[in-house]
């Protein structure tokens, strides 16, 4: 008999590559254009922060770090996509770092032709902000995406209740958190946000816009680590910072 130890490293090796780009990558994969409804994006401003309004919901954008920072980064992002969840502690640095500089202004953007998960995801999220634990909420889908993943049904929201529990230190209302992720002003928020998402043609997530409008080009090698990420982001922020004291 041969000896096939070669051949089997060999297919560890190519097993383990693609689950650490699986990991680390954001997805790179089109949206399908089925899931929403049609909403006049020409009312709105969306290099702005979008205040409540009906057709979000009564829900406003979302906004991390400082409220009247002068540099803002429009993020999209997946809560079922590991690169977004890779990415959002890596958001938090940048935030401390640039404490009262930067504000990020998160839209959710789910990825339902490979994330069965993603709009369930998000409209907890929502769910959860509408009793004031938004970014808590989300922080706690991302660093346990591997524990829900895969979930389905009555197991998915068994975990996405406990999830709640644990953000509120058992003072939320869990009813009422039930009752709001199936609720029409939470699938309205949901649809605002992938609807300005889709009008932006974004191609992968998690994916950042300037305040002009523009993508931001974060991604410069396909072997690009934490440390050149963020170095890319505070060059873009800094020059941000100095064009606005020279104006």
């Amino acid at each position: 008999m041969k000896n096939n130890k070669p051949l089997l490293i060999t297919i560890i090796v190519l097993v383990a590559a693609f689950l650490g780009f699986v990991i680390a990558a954001p997805h790179l994969f089109p949206k399908s254009d089925d899931s929403s409804s049609e909403i006049d994006l020409s009312k709105y401003d969306i290099t702005s922060i979008i205040p409540a309004n009906e057709d979000n919901g009564g829900i406003a954008d979302h906004v991390k770090g400082s409220s009247d920072a002068p540099v803002t980064i429009y993020e999209y992002a997946d809560y079922q996509c590991s690169g977004c969840a890779n990415f959002n502690p890596w958001a938090k640095e940048l935030l401390k770092e640039y404490d009262g500089k930067l504000r990020i202004v998160f839209r959710s953007f789910p990825l339902t032709n490979i994330h069965p998960n993603a709009i369930a995801a998000s409209s907890a999220v929502e769910a959860a902000g509408l009793q004031g634990y938004w970014e808590e909420y989300g922080d706690l889908l991302f660093s346990n995406q591997a524990e829900w993943f895969y979930a389905t049904g009555a197991k998915r929201n068994d975990y996405f209740v406990s999830y709640f529990e644990e953000v509120s230190d058992g003072k939320g209302d869990v009813e009422q958190f039930r009752s709001d992720m199936a609720s029409d002003a939470v699938k309205k928020k949901v649809n605002f946000d992938d609807t300005i998402a889709k009008s932006l043609n974004i191609s992968a997530t998690p994916a950042f816009f300037g305040e002009d409008g523009k993508e931001i080009e974060w991604i410069k090698s396909d072997t690009q680590t934490k440390s050149e990420t963020l170095s890319i982001f505070r060059d873009y922020i800094n020059k941000q910072l100095a064009e606005k004291t020279q104006n």
